[in-house]
């Protein structure tokens, strides 16, 4: 494949949610990633039926090995894999990878190279270290949470997007890549310890540092950047869609007003903050007139820092997603393209989603392993 991480070897022990979101964004550089998937006895059932078929968008581009790993024999085949591997990944409770017997000691005993990357919401210590947990709650301790939202209602959950992928997957991605460059000069792996709480305090840097100066309020939708201002917010528009404005800076602001047609004396005075209410409401009023089309065409594309808000039907047909190619299309499945863009080293399109242990075979062979061997290990069902 190319891409970036072209020559490097992942394994990846397959979870749900950020781990394999990870893993995703190794395999769209080029990294070869292989995904050890647990080898569900005859007549069991998928308790995630969507896991491994084409919807499945988070293990595109890697092929499947399917163990038992309650078998020593399968284990002992996963110590032999990271002995040419490059960077584990596994996303389970703290001590699980531990009790399988593939905790860090005996994997980088077996490649003392080794990046092992461990994602968990609380992290492998502390207090929390071993409750259970989602996206809601990780990003609820990091005081991230209670900042979004309307003032009026209680925070609202933004999806499982800052925890689960931001503060989490892409926090384990950039750590074991930066633990892998390092391996380089040093000859030696490392353990990267990945949590969501953390991450999600970390994608907050530049608001605590508002706090801290005293810019920033603890009350929801009292500030700049949250919904409290005119000028940076979301409005419902004549048909019932939605449109966004971001007219932060003053000159942008003008431009605002100029075209919008407001000519209020009343918003002459951007930041006062005392105002915000009672402009928002005639911001509200006004952008019910025209409907989102109609904004659209006065304003998209202009210096005012306008969009549409469109739903995940509309975005992959905007005419900018389409010219960049944002989305593409696997197998009649709607999904976001790799990013970042790469001047030189541009990924190719990977492999679709995969089923448990469809490549486990070839992935044997491709990794060295001796034909007989692959033969007993799938006569005795081991893989």
């Amino acid at each position: 494949m190319a891409g970036p991480l072209a020559g490097i070897r992942v394994i990846e022990m397959v979870g749900l949610g950020p781990c394999p979101f990870a893993a995703m964004m190794l395999a769209d550089m080029g990294a070869e990633v292989i995904r050890i998937d647990r080898k569900l006895a005859a007549g069991s059932n998928n308790p995630f039926p969507m896991l491994g078929s084409k919807y499945d968008v988070m293990a595109r581009g890697r092929r499947s090995l399917a163990l038992d790993l309650k078998q020593e024999e399968a284990r002992a085949l996963v110590l032999e894999l990271l002995g040419q591997a490059d960077i584990l990944l596994e996303g389970f409770r703290p001590g699980v990878m531990e009790r399988l017997g593939l905790g860090p000691e005996p994997c980088m005993h077996a490649n003392p190279r080794l990046v092992y990357g461990r994602i968990t919401g609380w992290g492998q210590d502390g207090p929390l270290a071993q409750a259970a947990g989602h996206d809601l709650n990780y990003i609820a301790l990091s005081g991230m949470l209670h900042a979004m939202g309307r003032a009026d209602t209680p925070p609202v959950p933004p999806l499982n997007l800052v925890g689960d992928f931001g503060g989490g997957a892409m926090m384990l991605a950039f750590g074991v890549v930066c633990a892998a460059l390092e391996a380089r000069n040093s000859g030696k792996g490392q353990v990267v310890d990945a949590a969501m709480v953390d991450g999600s305090a970390l994608l907050g840097a530049m608001i605590y540092g508002f706090r801290a100066f005293g810019a920033w309020n603890d009350q929801r939708a009292a500030n700049m950047l949250d919904g409290g201002a005119h000028f940076y917010d979301t409005y419902a528009c004549a048909d019932g869609k939605y449109i966004s404005i971001a007219s932060i800076e003053p000159q942008f602001y003008a431009l605002l007003l100029q075209v919008a047609g407001i000519a209020d004396p009343a918003f002459e005075v951007q930041m006062d903050a005392s105002k915000w209410p009672e402009l928002k409401v005639k911001c509200a009023a006004l952008f019910k007139t025209r409907t989102r089309q109609q904004w659209c065409a006065l304003m998209e594309g202009t210096d005012i820092c306008f969009a549409p808000v469109l739903d995940m039907a509309e975005a992959p047909t905007h005419p900018h997603n389409q010219a960049r190619a944002n989305f593409m299309d696997v197998d009649g499945v709607t999904q976001p393209a790799p990013a970042p863009r790469f001047s030189r080293t541009s990924p190719e399109l990977g492999l679709p989603p995969a089923s448990a242990g469809q490549h486990s075979a070839a992935i044997l062979r491709d990794w060295g392993i001796a034909e007989d061997r692959i033969s007993s290990l799938t006569e005795r069902k081991l893989i």
